[in-house]
């Protein structure tokens, strides 16, 4: 079986006021559009996860997240697409959410453990699914070397090289994939960490990195912490979208851009470069964030 579909994931340049006076040409890939569901990175990540469960015989993915987790959303979409069952741990206390119900909408078993527990997501797989030959443990944001690979294809598609190329990382899987794609390439890669304390996707990207890559990591650029917000980048985000029609998000890819502009402003790049920024999907993550948009 073949887990693979025709993608659309165009490049496509932004036009701002900022970028002519700077000189820069900007442009954004739209991973975001490969599927309404199982868009961006997470299908980069789940398609040779899902094709690994098939060879191994597995039929019944397992997986984790939050109660907001676009992995837990994307896995429960892939799952139906591809013929297999699947259930999510999710971390904290029992709620309802539009996520967690498009979620169960596409068949996916919810389990609600407590933050302790959750830490050990191999102990929670062994206690419930242990006795289940079918079961396909994969991790918190889809992490792993096959998700790597699947991310390291996106460098094959691009219609020119550029100078930079800019990503959102949360575990650094996608960095990573990223980093192998451009291993020949004279692109310098910029992973942007959502997380307070970024200086840890270093070591997350040594994992699944081939050789030894530069890059520049922007750790400033958290607002917070994980899907922290401020009023700053809200106000961002809603320029950037009326300005551009590309809808953007909190969460990875409005973090993102904004070191991008923020780093054009202060002159970070030679007049005249070419920079490609990644739109890693994600949408859906702005539906538990609605009210701070205040529209």
């Amino acid at each position: 079986m073949i887990f693979d579909f025709e993608i659309y994931s165009p490049v496509q340049q932004i036009k701002h006021p900022l970028l002519d006076e700077k000189q820069l040409k900007v442009f954004i890939k739209r991973d975001d559009m490969i599927h309404p569901v199982i868009s961006g990175n997470k299908w980069r990540k789940l398609k040779y996860t899902l094709e690994a469960a098939y060879s191994a015989g597995k039929t019944h993915l397992v997986t984790f997240g939050g109660a907001y987790s676009n992995h837990l959303l994307a896995t429960a979409a892939a799952a139906a697409k591809f013929g297999f069952k699947s259930t999510g741990f999710v971390r904290g206390e029992e709620v309802s959410n539009d996520t967690l119900f498009l979620c169960k909408l596409h068949g996916m078993h919810l389990i609600f453990v407590d933050r302790e527990s959750y830490r050990d997501k191999q102990a929670l797989f062994n206690t419930y699914f242990a006795n289940d030959s079918f079961a396909y443990f994969i991790n918190e944001g889809g992490a792993s070397a096959e998700a790597a690979r699947g991310c390291s294809e996106l460098i094959a598609e691009l219609p020119q090289v550029y100078d930079h190329l800019f990503c959102a990382c949360g575990t650094g899987t996608t960095a990573a994939g990223i980093l192998n794609g451009l291993q020949h390439l004279p692109t310098l890669f910029h992973a942007v960490p959502v997380l307070k304390g970024g200086e840890f996707i270093a070591d997350e990207i040594k994992q699944y990195v081939k050789h030894n890559p530069i890059y520049e990591l922007h750790i400033q650029y958290h607002f917070g912490g994980y899907a922290k917000t401020t009023p700053e980048l809200i106000d961002f985000i809603k320029a950037f979208v009326i300005d551009t029609g590309i809808i953007i998000e909190p969460v990875y890819t409005g973090k993102m851009m904004y070191a991008l502009f923020d780093l054009a402003r202060k002159n970070h790049f030679k007049p005249g470069s070419s920079i490609l920024a990644i739109h890693t999907g994600g949408l859906f993550g702005l539906l538990g964030m609605k009210e701070k948009f205040l529209l």
